[in-house]
């Protein structure tokens, strides 16, 4: 039943990615047929990222309720819904109200299912578990490309992945048994859900939304403009740097394959910061004056990020305690999505204003500011870590 329960974890994070990189595959298509500008894509993201840093905040107090099976379940029907709402919308502003039970699904079942494995399961497996959602990230805009290739139109694209996590919830409310069974123990410490302001008092709160805004604005901004950074920089032609752009994603997913077995031998925080260190290294190598060694630094920045999510979600407990663990990475998934929000925008104005070439550095001061907030984070929360891995 424990094998059971994990298979099911692991099928739900490939359905957490599958959604992520529909709107970008999409959205080349679907904005002539609503009549906006190409810009408006943006649009649409602020409202997910916005219902999902909500959602995040909220998932303390929801997960006590109702219970991790319960809130993923639900979840993951709302962003089903939402994604078969937008395969039906023939109107823009339709297709922001789908966006906002689809943010408010994404951010509940990711910020539970990460609590929930980082209470009952390795380290290891949390790794593995988001190499799921790197395939689930990859697959998502491999399905919708293959649909338009063979002259589908954008609305098949969303529909099928619609159906796959409708599927995924019914299979999901079937295991519900699975669920209570392995239900974390009653908190000990504590009435109820924590506020905010509590949560934020709490030592090493801050330091690990900081590091994680940081980790999640590097993994973004990196995402998003690798590609233009080798078309305006490096000279790379548009189809070319945009194979090469997915180069990164490629080296987080193999990445995260790999260091699940490395947990075996080395613990969370030497695993962040080998991270850490591989990323400082792929982001000088993008100084780099020759273009091979400017596209392979992607690949290495995305090798180094592959570790530093999953270890910093799993050490979670670990900081704080297993009765505190699910109100800190609720905060953590709201700073991750909030530092995917602003940061790559951020970049942006930049790229625009000044340079795209500052993108190194960009990434150099956020690897830099998050490496020096997870040794803060160690050293606040040195008295008060339990013997959890």
């Amino acid at each position: 039943m424990v094998h059971l329960l994990l298979a099911i974890i692991y099928v739900a994070f490939i359905s957490l990615g599958l959604p992520d990189g529909l709107l970008g595959a999409a959205w080349p298509t679907m904005y002539p047929s609503f009549g906006v500008p190409v810009s408006y894509a943006g649009i649409v993201s602020i409202v997910i990222s916005l219902g999902t840093i909500a959602s995040s905040l909220l998932s303390d107090r929801l997960t006590r309720r109702w219970g991790t099976g319960l809130v993923t379940a639900v979840s993951v029907v709302m962003t089903a819904v939402a994604l078969c709402g937008f395969s039906v919308t023939g109107s823009f502003w339709l297709l922001i109200v789908w966006a906002i039970p689809y943010g408010l699904g994404a951010g509940s079942v990711d910020a539970s299912l990460n609590n929930y494995v980082a209470v009952h399961y390795s380290s290891a497996h949390m790794s593995w578990l988001h190499c799921m959602w790197g395939i689930g990230a990859s697959a998502g805009p491999y399905v919708m490309g293959a649909l338009l290739t063979r002259g589908h139109p954008w609305n098949t694209g969303y529909a099928t992945i619609g159906i796959i996590q409708i599927v995924l919830a019914i299979g999901i409310v079937a295991s519900l048994p699975l669920w209570r069974k392995r239900a974390v123990t009653a908190q000990t410490d504590d009435a109820g859900p924590l506020s905010l302001r509590t949560i934020v008092a709490i030592p090493g709160a801050k330091q690990v939304m900081i590091c994680f805004f940081c980790y999640c604005a590097i993994e973004s901004t990196a995402g998003l403009w690798a590609s233009s950074y080798l078309t305006l920089v490096r000279g790379v032609s548009a189809d070319v740097a945009a194979t090469c752009g997915s180069l990164f994603f490629v080296g987080i997913t193999l990445g995260r394959a790999i260091s699940g077995f490395l947990t075996v031998r080395w613990s969370d925080q030497q695993l962040i910061r080998g991270g850490a260190i591989i990323m400082f290294v792929g982001a000088v190598m993008v100084f780099v004056p020759v273009t091979g060694v400017a596209i392979a630094s992607f690949v290495v920045i995305g090798l180094g990020c592959a570790p530093v999510y999953p270890c910093v979600i799993h050490s979670t407990p670990h900081h704080f305690g297993a009765h505190r663990s699910q109100a800190i990475i609720g905060v953590q998934m709201a700073s991750a999505y909030t530092g995917t929000l602003v940061m790559p925008a951020v970049f942006g104005v930049l790229a625009e204003n000044v340079s795209a070439a500052l993108l190194p550095l960009y990434l150099v001061v956020l690897i830099v500011v998050m490496a020096f907030m997870h040794e803060r984070l160690v050293e606040a929360t040195r008295g008060h870590r339990t013997q959890a891995r």
